[in-house]
């Protein structure tokens, strides 16, 4: 009798310790003090970056919370990351998150970012003269599944035209955006769907010709570039989620009302980060490409999961859950 005593205490006790470990670790996850922000080092992260460099983060999350950066090259491996807890929250394109959310809905868009940003360029030695003269020829893209992508098959659709790879005439082809212009100098491509600068160093660097501009590439000025992604993590901390989206909010109100200092601040940051300094004149011209803003256009999200089903990147188009924007209403509201 006394060892089942004994016993049931023992059990007992275990069942305690355990619940009062599972207390402890919610109360460490409660007071959460590192924040890490992801985002790619180039222009249509640009709310991110000016976040960073007017410290507007800094300000609102509090000398108590540690912030970590991490820059990616692509949304693929943005995702990876988040998925790996290496990223709390950052800007990526809707493509990349809407491709990991059908498979795992902890995923959520928060807030725009970015409108715009994306050109398609024709190699200028070429016979592309239109959009049907795609036809046959070989596009580069960011990454299979990219937002670059889901644009093109949107501008390709529209003249009837399909990719290669399903059942159509148009060759997509995966490059960084950096290579692209080796790739039109090679004559490896015949045009590219990329984001800003590329377009632009494209046509002044490397003899490409402007295809569509962004206000006709795709959704036109309604094309979702990038957005504020999380993931239910994250968004457990409510504190944190408002201060990352106040101070985001005022990036983009900085961006909108001084232009040309956040341009130096871009300029400054990337060459940080890679030692490479854009050039004044291919920062303007990008720079006159792009619309920050925090809206979003839950419409075209769901035409763009629409068109990632038909291509067979995700087998369903349901993003119901997808979009959260309800903490930046209440921030831009005010």
């Amino acid at each position: 009798m006394k060892k089942k005593l004994l016993g049931g205490l023992l059990s007992a006790v275990a069942v305690a310790g355990l619940l009062a470990g599972c207390g402890n670790k919610d109360a460490v996850d409660a007071e959460k003090n590192e924040v890490k922000i992801g985002y790619f080092p180039n222009l249509t992260h640009i709310a991110t970056i000016i976040g960073l460099e007017k410290n507007y983060f800094g300000e609102e999350f509090g000398e108590d919370i540690k912030i970590t950066t991490k820059t990616v090259s692509n949304g693929g491996l943005f995702m990876e990351a988040m998925a790996s807890n290496s990223i709390d929250i950052g800007t990526v394109g809707p493509g990349p998150i809407i491709n990991y959310f059908v498979k795992d809905p902890k995923y959520h868009i928060v807030s725009g970012a970015v409108n715009g940003g994306a050109v398609l360029v024709a190699d200028g030695d070429s016979d592309i003269n239109e959009l049907s003269d795609l036809d046959g020829k070989r596009i580069a893209i960011p990454v299979i599944g990219s937002t670059q992508d889901v644009m093109l098959r949107k501008a390709l659709k529209d003249v009837d035209l399909k990719a290669k790879v399903n059942g159509g005439s148009v060759d997509l082809f995966a490059a960084a955006p950096a290579d692209t212009a080796t790739l039109f100098i090679q004559n490896s491509v015949d045009g590219a769907a990329t984001q800003e600068p590329w377009g632009y160093i494209l046509q002044n660097q490397a003899g490409g010709k402007l295809l569509l501009d962004w206000e006709d590439f795709a959704w036109g000025k309604e094309s979702t570039n990038t957005v504020v992604a999380t993931s239910d993590n994250f968004l457990k901390h409510d504190d944190l989620v408002k201060a990352y989206l106040s101070a985001h909010a005022k990036a983009v109100q900085f961006v909108r009302d001084e232009p040309e200092e956040a341009q130096a601040l871009v300029v400054k940051h990337i060459k940080d980060l890679t030692g490479k300094e854009l050039e004044a004149a291919e920062l303007e011209a990008a720079f006159s490409r792009i619309e920050v803003t925090t809206a979003v256009n839950e419409d075209v999200l769901q035409e763009m999961a629409d068109i990632s089903q038909e291509a067979d990147y995700i087998k369903t188009n349901d993003i119901n859950g997808l979009i959260d924007l309800k903490v930046i209403n209440e921030i831009t509201s005010k």
